[in-house]
């Protein structure tokens, strides 16, 4: 039986969230996962804050806190944001919950059982201003590559090659803007190239991946694969547990990545149901789909599937990734420190949260990047979502108050034409879930719009309001056809718009919840 895993990027809790990074991995993640379960699918959606590494310390060293004070506080407000916001994961964790910090070390410690990881002496980049080792985000410099000027020590983001801290041309400490000097450390390493070969077989073989994140991650197998530095010089994070490693910690990138894992463990856990990991970790009808921004493509089909390999476990590998090229704001890159951008707390301060998750899987930038503007983002929500959907809702539920006393009359579907349009209806509503099942949520939601566009012109064509007088029954067919499109809105609407798609289920009357309800109900006549 196949059973999915919906995954969403680990936000990094340093800042609050901004709205690219709200469709890039949590939004789009939970459009998909309430389709799924609205179609029946047993489904796992889980995520988590991402809470380790230097840039989490060194924040907390300007305010005089220990780390875990900041990540508490952070973690709390990011969860309560994506609640907010209507995110329906099955498990929001943290890296720093005991189950995610004792499966790291399991799991390392397995890979290097197995043979996969070894230790060496490198030369690191050290900023004698501030005292401290610099990890791969803590250094800035130009791409020998692109020649981005503003590229960072792990990769870049324009080009997206992997980068070490010391490739970079003119490296500069983010924080000081001062030259690092080179210091030796003993490192430990998971030997990725040793699995170039079944990772790139795996990559062509796999049908599900998009094309952008499949050139991307065999263009890096061609190039060579490096081992992979899985320790740093910081002290917050999860110790390593190799011998000799004492003092180290596992650098962040390299255990958020298992997160997806632990945080199936944990809920498992949480439930009382052991076997849940086993179920969607091992068995190979797992379908595991992950939500994220075009620059993590590399540590989801190369290094995640090559470490899940190295386990020896026999651990699912990505059925997919839906990668969301980049979205600005007004043609520019989202930025706290020059107010470019809106960020998730403003968000819901100007707006309530489905008017947000409308217009955001609207311009989902699926194959190029898009952006933000706010004349655009008034003509969406004017246009389509008020115009056309809300309109439609309108005219059927305050037509059927005025003229029927609220009583739904019998007769859905009973003539040729209100048939005709049911069923063009229903075949929209499948054409709905077929685009979100090739992960194409803005093209879904236009059919979901659709499915208003034929009420509207049903309605239109059929006058209810002139048959009144003169054919009745006429006029009840009429109304009871366009009610069952209204209740069919309220299912189709639910996963992009899940708070009005309550709204709309109340003012209908109808049993139980819009979230727990199948689509094989929608087009069922009211009661």
């Amino acid at each position: 039986m196949v059973r999915w895993l919906v995954a969403a990027a680990w936000p990094y809790v340093y800042s609050i969230p901004h709205l690219g990074n709200l469709i890039g991995a949590p939004l789009s993640a939970d459009v998909f996962a309430r389709f799924l379960r609205k179609m029946g699918e047993e489904v796992l959606f889980v995520s988590g804050s991402d809470e380790h590494g230097t840039p989490i310390e060194a924040e907390a060293r300007k305010r005089g806190i220990p780390p875990r004070q900041l990540t508490d506080e952070m973690h709390e407000r990011i969860s309560e944001l994506f609640d907010r916001f209507g995110i329906s994961f099955d498990n929001y964790t943290r890296t720093e919950s005991s189950t995610h910090v004792e499966f790291v070390r399991d799991f390392y410690s397995r890979v290097y059982e197995n043979g996969h990881i070894f230790s060496r002496e490198v030369e690191l980049l050290y900023c004698e201003n501030d005292g401290m080792f610099l990890p791969d985000r803590f250094v800035v410099g130009t791409c020998p590559y692109c020649g981005n000027p503003s590229a960072y020590g792990d990769q870049c983001d324009v080009c997206g090659r992997l980068l070490r801290p010391t490739d970079l041309i003119d490296p500069k400490c983010v924080f000081c803007g001062s030259t690092p000097v080179s210091r030796r450390s003993r490192h430990w390493f998971f030997d990725l190239p040793k699995f170039a070969l079944r990772v790139r077989l795996y990559i062509e073989r796999n049908e599900n991946l998009p094309e952008n994140a499949r050139n991307m991650s065999l263009a890096m197998i061609r190039e060579g694969l490096e081992p992979r530095s899985l320790t740093r010089d910081c002290e917050w994070g999860i110790p390593a547990p190799f011998p000799g490693a004492e003092g180290k910690t596992i650098y962040v990138w390299m255990e958020a990545v298992l997160g997806y894992l632990s945080a199936v463990k944990e809920l498992g856990e949480r439930r009382g149901d052991p076997s849940l990991f086993d179920r969607f970790w091992r068995d190979p009808e797992t379908r595991a789909v992950y939500f994220i921004g075009k620059d993590n493509i590399p540590f989801h089909t190369v290094i995640l599937p090559a470490l899940l390999m190295a386990s020896g476990e026999g651990y699912v590998l990505p059925y997919s990734v839906a990668s969301t090229e980049f979205l600005m704001f007004e043609g520019e890159k989202f930025s706290k420190s020059k107010g470019v951008g809106i960020w998730l707390d403003e968000a819901l301060e100007l707006l309530d949260p489905d008017y947000w998750r409308y217009y955001l899987i609207a311009i989902r930038p699926e194959r190029r990047d898009s952006s933000f503007s706010w004349s655009d983002f008034e003509s969406k929500i004017n246009d389509e979502l008020n115009a056309i959907l809300g309109n439609f809702v309108h005219r059927v539920l305050s037509f059927l108050a005025s003229k029927f006393g609220g009583e739904v009359p019998g007769g859905s579907g009973a003539d040729r034409e209100s048939a005709e349009a049911l069923e063009e209806a229903k075949k929209t509503a499948r054409r709905a879930e077929e685009l979100a099942l090739s992960l194409r949520l803005r093209d879904a939601l236009r059919s979901v719009v659709g499915i208003a566009r034929i009420g509207n012109r049903f309605l239109n064509y059929r006058a209810p309001w002139e048959d009144l007088s003169k054919d009745r029954r006429r006029a009840e067919v009429t109304m009871a056809t366009s009610v069952s499109l209204v209740k069919a809105l309220a299912y189709y609407i639910e996963p992009f718009m899940p708070f009005s798609a309550e709204r709309l289920w109340n003012m209908l009357g109808l049993d139980g919840d819009p979230h727990s309800a199948r689509f094989s109900e929608a087009f069922e006549p009211l009661p």
